[in-house]
């Protein structure tokens, strides 16, 4: 699965060279023209970073961008201010917003792109690591290999992504809408339901032993680890 990043930008021309740019680095990319719209995408889908420019129509850059950390889904969310203001008070309150990085238009596209990969790598270490953690469960990214209290469980391919999916968001509530784009992929079409086949498959294998279940079940809404049941386990042990 390739990183997403979403560009709030309202120039078509600077839009369409931002997706071309990250989409040759390997990077997925999504388009919202304004900030509402912004919002609206966000909400829908969770991004791995967003461009956003300063001035927008209606919803400002600068506003988007604290109404994201005021949010617990988004407030991890790395965020980089597009902008063409270059005064440093200008640049002082887009980092004061909530921005993890600030780049003053015209800027160089490659430049660009690494300050990208920079700042993803800065806000998200476990998945840049070889493993991932979560409680006493441990994911080892390169042999695929999954420890839940020094116990090797035993996952299909398709647990095994949607358990990474899951720790790499902890805590965060996914629709089967959107566990379906992330682990299967936006272009295959699959029954919703066959999330929940998966999930009970997942929870089978996580909690054979008496285990407890960390996945939580959240009525129509979707699935997420359970941080609270996580935070109780780790001070246990």
């Amino acid at each position: 699965m390739n990183p997403y990043v979403l560009i709030v930008e309202d120039e078509p021309g600077i839009a369409e060279m931002l997706r071309y740019n990250l989409e040759a680095a390997g990077l997925e990319a999504g388009l919202a023209v304004d900030g509402d719209e912004a919002l609206v995408s966000i909400a829908e889908r969770l991004p791995d970073l967003v461009l956003l420019d300063w001035m927008l129509p209606g919803t400002s850059g600068i506003e988007v961008c604290r109404q994201l950390r005021r949010k617990r889904e988004t407030r991890n969310v790395p965020v980089i201010m597009l902008t063409a203001r270059g005064e440093e008070a200008d640049r002082v309150r887009g980092l004061d917003s909530g921005a993890d990085d600030y780049v003053t238009k015209p800027f160089s596209p490659t430049e660009l792109v690494a300050r990208v990969r920079a700042v993803m790598r800065r806000a998200r270490p476990a998945t840049d690591a070889e493993h991932l953690s979560f409680s006493d469960v441990v994911m080892d990214l390169t042999t695929h290999r999954v420890q839940r209290a020094g116990r090797s469980l035993h996952l299909g391919p398709t647990e095994f992504r949607l358990l990474r999916h899951l720790m790499e968001h902890p805590g965060r509530v996914y629709s089967r809408e959107q566990l379906l784009d992330a682990v299967w992929g936006r272009d295959v079409y699959v029954e919703s339901r066959t999330v929940d086949v998966h999930i009970r498959r997942l929870r089978k294998a996580l909690n054979e032993g008496g285990s407890p279940d960390i996945i939580r079940t959240v009525r129509s809404a979707g699935y997420a680890l359970d941080e609270s049941l996580a935070d109780k386990l780790d001070s246990s042990s």
